[in-house]
């Protein structure tokens, strides 16, 4: 392949001398060119290439320092002189190629002019393989090194570099530790290169080498490296980074392929033969295991020319053809042939010849590996990865690949869909500009084209891919009558930027945009209604604001007004009247406010009983009457239609519901008007299963239709307590709808101005048998301080110091002794010291430091003394709701009082317990 073309300058040859070299032929593929001169000439010389001088008949010393001075440095200089002239030439035997002693007859001149042909030849041949060889490991994309059996590296090739991040100067020369910036040699690494060496065999493995950055993933190739006496000398490696390739098959099989290339010569058949294909010269069992015989005489017998027998026909001549192709010594060819065994078996083989020269005769070098397993792993391969294109692109319409520099693509996926006629456009080979224009032209909305044809140009792509690895363009196109939302996705694949490859996926989102837009207007609906709650709790937080300080000034100012008036007792008594109905007041907006927030957060659960319907009404009628009547109100509750009145439900909820009807009522309805409560039964329900229907209306001064479609917000009032002189949370309403829907039941409201209200609520409750009808309890009522329970201990439990002074007081003022303890903890230490007979009562808070109260009770409940451990148990606590009831009762306590403390339930609780 090389030629090489050489300036010859003959100085002081004699006739005879110098025809032999200008009428020598040069070797292929040398040309010479001759100048002659009988003494030194520098400029000449100074052009030469190879100067033969004859300094027999002149001063040898000052000739060849005159022309070492001008030379160039690579120019090869033969000189010949007498024997008695070599001690002069010393000083320039570094720079003189050869001496030829004098006198030399024509033959042997020729002879050594021929002899140094041979070996300019042999050189400029291995200077050639040497430039083969480092080209080829200095432009594959593997890494490749030879390192000496103490692990140094003396040779690597531009990728290895690379790779490490380190000039060559750097690594060779080193160790493992200093190239991949580690602490220490890898084991795994050291471990497979001792087993090449001592094996002298390739290892294939991948191992996972430690760096500086991290960890890599090699695909290592390893085979050992040997001395001219044949002993092993170190080891040459190649590998793959495949640490971010690996999901990139194609380019993984490309690199094992180069990689297979590069180690022919090691781990695969080899045949050395004739020019003629005749004379088989060398040939190593690989080769003849590949090509199916047991020995080379075997080969012979069957006949070798230029071809194995065994190899089949059809590739026989292809083969032959390959290597005919071969005309200068170093030329080489790979191809690809299958051979049939004896058995019948059928291999792959990948061969590479090499027209190479030994001694002047021209020899095929032929290489030869067995791929077999490689290539049915291609086949398997390039299915799977036609499978693979096919189900990710399920989802696509189109999938094309293109080449942005030329522009050439091919389709890889087209939906079969006659409608689109996407295959009329893409089909076969492909041009981007053309294929992408006659798409928009015939598809794409043309509000959109211009659009798509800027974003999908090639410059465009080129750009936009070199920032972003992926893009999408959304555009439309029109269907019939119909508009459907597309997008197009750019994908670059392979060496970027080395190559601007890319694949594009067409496929159809109008489900997804359709969706996404309906999700928007929700979303902004639902802003909207954010920013509404947000307005009405600003609102009634202004509200509470004012409806909270009206109570609280009152009693503040009638607490002040009762302390300068201490010495008048009916002042005083009128204004702890006062200060008293101020403080229930406020009690009552504080439950509201905590019983929505209990709705809202879930915590609030349904505690279903057996309970009669009849005796429900009863006692709603019972509790509202009074008020009523001294508000001049006439109220009438009408149960006649209820045919199935025992029922389980949490009569507790449905008492608030419409405790909360009916105090709306009461406040907004005038003098004179009526209220009715009127329930019936109505058809509908399931087997087991009664659905109720209750109406609450009034004749009170009713509700515009605006706010009648807010009304069951939370914190929405039609008028504040400013204005209307009413007070309240405005949660009553959003509480009782939250209280309907946790019963799976529905409630209306029909309301003119002036006119009344009509509230219509419907649930289904499960029926019950008349045995487990309650009947209301009796009214507990309030002690004298005559009672017998006068002069009972009661431990009171209670961290706090102002709520144990006002239970302390009293309790002693209705005569009871009263010990305290401020924790759990010292509860039961006093329990426990005190015995079964000293305390007859036990007043425990819940919330304390050191041990609560629930714990406190279930240590007492476990107090070996059974008349200790059955103590009364009442819980005093401000945990009001009656999932903190259940808990305490579950605990073992006997009773639940919520704290702002009510003196006639006190009073009455205790009178129960100490019976």
């Amino acid at each position: 392949m090389y030629h090489c073309s050489v300036n010859f300058c003959l100085v002081g040859l004699s006739e005879e001398a110098a025809h032999i070299v200008e009428s020598t032929a040069p070797l292929p593929p040398f040309s010479h060119s001759y100048q002659r001169t009988a003494v030194p000439d520098a400029a000449l010389t100074a052009r030469a290439d190879a100067l033969f001088v004859d300094v027999t008949k002149h001063d040898a010393a000052a000739w060849a320092e005159e022309l070492c001075a001008v030379k160039k440095p690579a120019a090869t200089m033969m000189v010949i002189a007498r024997h008695e002239q070599v001690e002069a030439l010393e000083p320039f035997f570094n720079r003189i190629s050869d001496i030829w002693i004098a006198p030399l007859s024509p033959a042997e001149f020729s002879y050594r002019y021929n002899h140094w042909q041979r070996g300019c030849k042999r050189y400029a041949d291995s200077w050639e393989t040497a430039q083969y060889l480092e080209a080829t490991i200095n432009s594959i994309p593997c890494l490749v090194w030879y390192k000496s059996a103490d692990g140094i590296h003396h040779k690597v090739n531009d990728a290895f570099c690379g790779t490490v991040n380190k000039a060559k100067d750097d690594v060779q020369g080193r160790g493992h530790a200093y190239i991949w910036d580690v602490e220490a040699d890898d084991p795994a690494c050291i471990e497979s290169e001792r087993q090449v060496m001592e094996t002298e065999s390739t290892i294939v493995s991948e191992e996972v080498v430690q760096t500086g950055d991290g960890t890599r993933l090699l695909t290592t190739y390893k085979s050992p490296l040997y001395n001219i006496d044949g002993s092993v000398m170190g080891t040459v490696g190649v590998a793959i980074d495949v640490t971010q390739e690996r999901a990139y098959e194609n380019e993984i099989v490309d690199k094992n392929r180069t990689l297979e290339t590069i180690f022919t010569s090691m781990e695969c058949g080899v045949i050395t033969h004739s020019h003629d294909g005749r004379r088989i010269i060398g040939i190593n069992q690989a080769a003849l295991n590949i090509l199916g015989y047991d020995s080379e005489e075997e080969l012979r017998r069957e006949g070798f020319d230029m071809v194995a027998p065994s190899v089949l026909p059809d590739d026989a001549d292809r083969l032959r053809a390959s290597i005919a192709t071969l005309k200068a010594v170093g030329d080489s060819v790979s191809t690809e042939y299958r051979v049939r065994h004896d058995n019948g078996d059928i291999l792959h083989v990948l061969g590479n010849v090499k027209l190479v020269e030994s001694d002047g005769e021209l020899l095929y070098q032929r290489f030869l590996l067995d791929y077999t397993d490689k290539k049915l792993e291609e086949v398997q391969k390039d299915r799977y990865q036609r499978e693979l294109i096919h189900a990710l692109s399920e989802d696509y319409l189109l999938v094309c690949s293109f080449d942005l520099d030329s522009g050439e693509g091919i389709p890889l996926r087209v939906a079969a869909e006659e409608e689109r006629g996407l295959d009329k456009i893409f089909f076969g080979s492909l041009v981007l500009e053309e294929c992408l224009g006659a798409y928009m032209d015939q598809v794409v909305c043309e509000e959109d084209r211009a659009m798509v044809r800027a974003s999908l140009s090639a410059a465009a792509l080129r750009e936009e891919l070199t920032e972003d690895k992926r893009i999408h363009v959304n555009y439309r196109i029109r269907r019939g009558d119909t508009v459907e939302y597309c997008q197009v996705t750019a994908v670059r694949t392979g060496s970027w930027p080395e190559h601007h490859n890319i694949v594009l996926g067409f496929r159809s989102v109008d489900m997804q945009t359709r969706d996404e837009m309906k999700r928007r207007a929700l979303l902004e609906e639902a802003l909207e209604r954010a920013n509404k709650a947000s307005a009405a709790k600003s609102a009634f937080l202004s509200n509470m604001s004012h409806d909270i300080r009206t109570p609280m000034n009152a009693i503040v100012g009638f607490t002040a007004l009762a302390g300068s008036r201490i010495d008048q007792p009916e002042k005083v008594r009128e204004y702890l009247g006062k200060i008293q109905s101020s403080s229930t007041h406020l009690l009552s907006l504080i439950n509201d406010i905590l019983d929505m927030s209990r709705i809202e957060s879930g915590k609030v659960a349904l505690d279903e009983q057996p309970c009669n319907l009849t005796v429900l009404l009863d006692d709603l009628y019972s509790i509202i009457q009074a008020e009523a009547s001294a508000r001049q109100l006439y109220l009438t509750v009408n149960a006649e239609g209820i045919e199935h009145p025992n029922v389980r439900c949490d009569k507790l909820r449905i008492n608030q519901i419409l405790l909360n009807l009916l105090g709306n009522s009461l406040k907004f309805t005038k003098a004179g008007g009526f209220i009715k409560v009127h329930v019936t039964e109505v058809d509908g329900a399931p087997a087991g299963y009664g659905r109720y229907r209750f109406t609450v209306s009034d004749t009170g001064i009713g509700m515009s239709s605006e706010f009648v479609e807010h009304i069951f917000d939370p914190f929405e009032r039609e008028r504040t307590s400013t204005i209307s002189g009413i007070q309240g949370t405005g949660l009553g309403m959003s509480i009782t709808k939250n209280l309907v829907d946790m019963m799976h039941g529905t409630i209306a409201v029909e309301s003119e101005k002036d006119v009344g209200s009509l509230f219509t609520i419907e649930l289904t409750l499960a029926l019950g048998s008349g045995a487990g009808a309650v009947a209301a309890p009796a009214p507990m009522t309030s002690l004298g301080s005559d009672h017998r329970m006068r002069g009972s201990r009661i431990l009171l439990v209670d961290d706090n110091d102002l709520n144990r002074e006002i239970a302390i007081t009293l309790l002693e003022d209705e005569g009871f002794i009263v010990e305290y303890a401020v924790d759990g903890q010292q509860a039961v230490d006093a329990l426990r010291e005190a015995g079964p007979d000293h305390f007859q009562l036990v007043l425990m808070d819940v919330q304390m430091p050191v041990m609560n109260g629930y714990e406190a009770t279930k240590v007492i409940r476990r107090f070996e003394d059974e008349r200790l451990a059955a103590i009364p148990i009442l819980a005093m606590t401000a945990d009001a709701f009656e999932e903190d009831r259940q808990r305490a009762l579950r605990c073992g306590m006997d009773g639940h009082l919520t704290k702002p403390i009510e003196m006639d339930k006190l009073f009455a609780a205790l009178d129960l317990m100490l019976a």
